[in-house]
């Protein structure tokens, strides 16, 4: 297991930072919690953390833009 802390980790923290004003919107957030393997582990907050759409805003919105910013990235999960 590679536990990354630079270079990919920043640059998914600031694809992050892009999709939380929409998150924030809805009362909801998302925080990065460690970047393995190309593997985003993230944590949902507020609104998102028992929202039952959590999956598909997890998907759909948050991996699909952090992945077009971080083509590394092999897939985003909410820990």
């Amino acid at each position: 297991m590679v536990v990354q802390t630079t270079g990919l980790a920043e640059r998914v923290r600031e694809a992050l930072q892009e999709v939380r004003p929409a998150l924030q919107m809805d009362g909801g957030d998302v925080e990065l919690v460690e970047v393995v393997d190309g593997e985003v582990r993230v944590r949902l907050l507020g609104a998102c953390g028992g929202c039952p759409m959590a999956t598909m805003t997890l998907v759909g919105f948050v991996e699909e833009r952090v992945k077009a910013r971080v083509p590394e990235v092999k897939r985003i999960v909410s820990v």
